[in-house]
């Protein structure tokens, strides 16, 4: 082969070659960091780059995006001398690339190192109840100390978040009994509130239907009161408005004594004085009905009288045997007294009734009508 080719197809290659060697392509979210003879030179920032072939070479490639680090669990001594199981989940982004390739060795695993150090620091001045329930102060404590130790790498944490706490078995089992104990006792006291509250309405239902039951006895006796009085009334305008006689008024005054004793609390009631004045005056208005009645008794005078001759005479009533004429004839004068007077305050009754119905007046109508 001719020479001339192959020294030719020779600095063809080189050419090739240093052509390719003097391009770099940066993919977009990535730095590559150039050194020169060993000495750091500049960051290669995503695009189409042009470097000095053989003299500058690639030392590191970084990507820039965010990034997510889970630590394996750790464990870790609370104040109450309890050792529990803590997982963290670290983000973490590189800000100066040329930092976190030459400030640290593995910038990775010193994060790692400062978060279990800082954890157990920041664990370490907590109970294990405290523990439990104050995630968020934890996060913030440990992403402030990440945080300032890890901006001179060039690294920053933009969120530290505890991912599961794993305290011994047997703090477990005493914490189910626990919280199973509080949810017995939530139970318990939302039935007694259920029961006092069910026992409140009740009785105030209760209460509302004694007052109710009250109020309309009280509104039906007032009722029933007002009623009797514009009865009462109304009898009584009809009878002086009509000038009703005297026979008419002792039959309604005998008429109103059996209600005396309609109630059952009554033991004895008391016939008034005017009893006999009314059963005289009921009898005398039947004139051939009252003849034949019982001799009417003797007044007070006529009694004195005959006492009087008696004991002038010195004379004695004598006593009347039970087989005697004197008891016979007064049996059969009561007898007869009895049904007469039963047969005068029929008549009365009716007498009376016809003579008062036409002259009431009847409800809604004024005496003038």
């Amino acid at each position: 082969m001719d020479p001339v080719v192959i020294l030719t197809l020779v600095a063809a290659l080189v050419v090739v070659f240093l052509v390719a060697s003097t391009v770099r392509i940066v993919p977009q979210a990535r730095r590559y960091n150039i050194e020169r003879f060993g000495r750091y030179r500049r960051t290669l920032q995503p695009g189409l780059n042009l470097v000095v072939p053989v003299a500058d070479r690639i030392n590191t490639k970084l990507d820039v995006r965010e990034q997510v680090y889970s630590s394996d669990p750790r464990p870790v001594i609370t104040e109450d001398n309890l050792v529990v199981n803590i997982d963290t989940v670290l983000y973490y982004q590189i800000t100066d690339p040329r930092a976190a390739a030459y400030e640290v060795a593995d910038y990775l695993h010193a994060i790692d190192q400062l978060t279990v150090t800082t954890l157990r620091n920041v664990i370490g001045s907590m109970d294990l109840e405290e523990t439990l329930t104050s995630r968020e102060e934890i996060n913030s404590r440990l992403r402030a100390v990440l945080d300032d130790a890890t901006g001179k790498w060039g690294i920053r944490v933009n969120r530290v978040e505890i991912k599961a706490i794993d305290p011994p078995h047997t703090i477990k089992e005493a914490m189910e009994k626990q919280m199973r104990a509080e949810r017995d006792k939530r139970a318990a006291i939302l039935h007694a509130e259920g029961d006092r509250q069910a026992k409140i309405l009740t009785a105030e239902g209760t209460k509302q239907k004694d007052i109710l039951e009250a109020q309309g006895t009280q509104q039906a006796m007032i009722l029933r009161a007002d009623g009797e009085a514009k009865a009462v009334e109304l009898v009584f305008q009809a009878v002086h408005r009509n000038n009703a006689d005297a026979k008419i008024l002792a039959y309604k005054y005998l008429e109103t004594l059996p209600h005396l004793a309609n109630s059952d609390n009554n033991t004895f009631w008391v016939i008034p004085g005017e009893l006999t004045e009314a059963i005289r005056t009921v009898t005398s208005a039947f004139g051939d009905q009252s003849t034949a009645g019982p001799p009417r008794p003797a007044q007070p005078a006529e009694a004195a009288t005959a006492d009087a001759d008696d004991t002038s005479q010195g004379s004695r009533i004598p006593e009347l045997g039970a087989g005697s004429a004197v008891s016979l004839e007064a049996a059969a004068a009561a007898d007869e007294a009895e049904k007469q007077a039963a047969a005068a305050v029929s008549d009365a009754k009716a007498e009376a009734e016809a003579a008062m119905s036409p002259q009431v007046p009847r409800r809604g109508q004024t005496p003038g009508d």
